[in-house]
């Protein structure tokens, strides 16, 4: 029996420093695998696909939260039910989950299904509130940096056909992607 230890994050700038101090405080951990930057919706993540290859009977898979396993109640589910399919054992830390017996099994499925409850009412939240502000006539994003003044001149210079795309977003001072997509609006 070996107990293997799986650390994720979504984004590239995200920090995995509490995952690895919660899974160092372990006694026992063989190997962690991590993959930094991934998806958890993804099926396969390289470092996710190298622990499930070499997990045997009686191993354990130990993570911080059982969301580093998968973003939404399926992918959780599928993540356990593959781990147990291979007479493996799912443990986190943060949840007190163990899936050793049925009830650590019963309390994964009820813990997931409120974890996405929690994600997808945020996102019912966020969607809402951008809707509010779009009704109020604000636009959310980055500012634009062709302002009114530009885009005059942007036309002027288009429309007088003596310049290239480069030296018109050279001489308005922005890139030449920009020009092309506010010429796009146009």
């Amino acid at each position: 029996m070996s107990r293997y230890a799986y650390i994720r994050t979504s984004m590239k700038d995200q920090n995995a420093d509490l995952q690895w101090l919660k899974i160092n405080e372990l006694d026992g951990i063989k190997r962690v695998y991590a993959d930094e930057g991934v998806s958890g919706t993804l099926a396969s993540r390289l470092e996710w696909d190298k622990l499930i290859d070499r997990l045997e009977e009686g191993d354990e898979v130990v993570v911080w939260k059982f969301d580093r396993i998968g973003r939404n109640t399926m992918n959780v589910l599928e993540a356990v039910k593959t781990i147990t399919d291979k007479g493996a054992t799912f443990h986190s830390i943060t949840e007190r989950i163990d899936t050793s017996g049925p009830m650590g099994q019963a309390m994964l499925t009820i813990m997931a299904a409120f974890a996405q409850l929690e994600r997808d009412t945020i996102a019912e939240r966020t969607r809402a509130g951008l809707e509010a502000a779009r009704a109020k006539g604000k636009v959310g994003g980055r500012p634009s940096v062709v302002d009114p003044k530009k885009l005059a001149t942007i036309k002027k210079l288009v429309s007088s056909g003596d310049h290239s795309r480069a030296d018109i977003a050279r001489m308005v001072g922005v890139s030449p992607a920009t020009l092309y997509r506010v010429l796009q609006t146009l």
